[in-house]
């Protein structure tokens, strides 16, 4: 099964995303940005907005992570 996640990622600090949902279509997480397209914030950076695919019951982080200080 799909899921798809609607985000709102800062233009000016990327390290700010805001997972907005998460819609069993790409249709619903449209209508969801949309929707928010309307609140204070967002609209005024309309293009920060990502839909994301994700399969359920699937590891996505695969690869481990380095922190760097």
């Amino acid at each position: 099964m799909e899921v798809f996640l609607l985000y709102h990622i800062n233009e000016l600090n990327e390290d700010d995303c805001k997972l907005i949902g998460v819609y069993s279509s790409k249709e619903k997480a449209e209508k969801a940005k949309q929707k928010s397209l309307l609140l204070p914030g967002f609209l005024n950076s309309p293009n920060s907005f990502l839909i994301d695919k994700y399969n359920l019951d699937e590891d996505h982080w695969q690869e481990g992570f380095v922190t760097v200080k």
